[in-house]
């Protein structure tokens, strides 16, 4: 079955990258709509969430829809509409870009999961990988293979002492985005910081919506969340990202040093060959091993009081 929200989940904040104030509400939509932005400053225009209206751009997801209309940094809310299970939403938002929150996924999970879902009778149509599918970008790579449901590994490196060197695999099976990964935060270094500023990105930054290193100290107020956050991010973003995809994907999704624009190469690349996967419609015991199978409001309140205890 199709599932949305059974009532609006509204969201105020403001924007990583652009520091611009947004007011962002999550509306039911019906079967078959997918999900879609649509800009309330800008008459309505409407920007669907797909990997085929993502443009380039640093640091962040970026979709252009009608007219050039843009929004950016849709990775956050996106991973939570997947981890949730949510199929179909029609997302309005006033700015150009999504607001950060507390740079994790956490805040949209708890939102949508309190606004309710709605399961309607039609069928769920999910995404099967059919043979493995790479892509490259110097040392890094990201690859689909064949896989009865989703599941990913990842790793990353970073010099500073702080991070080092992550590697993590999870089955995202039913409830494991929320309980693993939705209360991860987006992560730099103290270095970059700057650099990023002077560059007009990051204007919205601060030590309670990211987690900042520099070297072996981390210098956001009480720390990391868990040991290992800043691979638990990256894969916080991969779920976001391969959502783009339009339907729930049937994989094993692989990282190395990958981002935001590999991930998208990499959804390229599979859809330019037909061979490589194919339209399955789920049967209940399949959408039981979907991210957000029978995912309760509960659940998310019990996981954002763990949040905010360590937070």
């Amino acid at each position: 079955m199709q599932a949305t929200l059974a009532t609006p989940a509204r969201f105020t904040g403001a924007g990583l990258h652009s520091g611009k104030p947004a007011r962002l509400v999550i509306n039911p939509a019906p079967a078959g709509h997918g999900v879609v932005f649509r800009r309330t400053d800008l008459g309505g225009l409407r920007i669907p969430a797909r990997w085929d209206h993502v443009v380039p751009s640093p640091l962040c997801t970026l979709l252009k829809g009608e007219n050039g209309a843009t929004v950016s940094t849709v990775e956050h809310v996106m991973a939570a509409l997947a981890g949730t299970g949510v199929h179909n939403a029609l997302i309005d938002i006033d700015g150009p870009e999504v607001p950060i929150l507390d740079g994790s996924s956490a805040p949209f999970v708890a939102g949508i999961l309190q606004a309710g879902l709605f399961h309607s009778p039609e069928p769920l149509r999910a995404i099967r990988v059919l043979r493995p599918v790479e892509v490259h970008e110097g040392a890094g790579y990201a690859r689909l293979s064949p896989a009865d449901h989703l599941q990913m590994d990842f790793t990353i490196d970073f010099t500073d002492a702080a991070i080092g060197h992550q590697q993590k695999q999870l089955d995202l099976a039913n409830g494991t985005f929320v309980r693993e990964l939705m209360d991860s935060r987006t992560f730099c270094r103290q270095a970059d910081v700057e650099a990023m500023k002077a560059n007009g990105l990051a204007l919205g930054g601060t030590y309670f919506n990211a987690v900042v290193v520099d070297g072996d100290r981390v210098l956001s107020p009480g720390g990391l969340r868990h040991r290992d956050e800043p691979v638990r991010h990256k894969m916080l973003d991969a779920v976001g990202d391969l959502a783009l995809a339009g339907a729930p994907l049937l994989a094993r999704y692989s990282g190395n040093r990958a981002g935001h624009a590999m991930t998208n190469k990499l959804l390229r690349a599979l859809f330019a060959s037909d061979d490589a996967w194919e339209w399955t419609t789920c049967t209940d015991e399949l959408e039981g091993q979907l991210p957000g199978a029978g995912l309760l409001a509960h659940q998310a309140a019990e996981a954002e009081t763990r949040r905010r205890a360590v937070a």
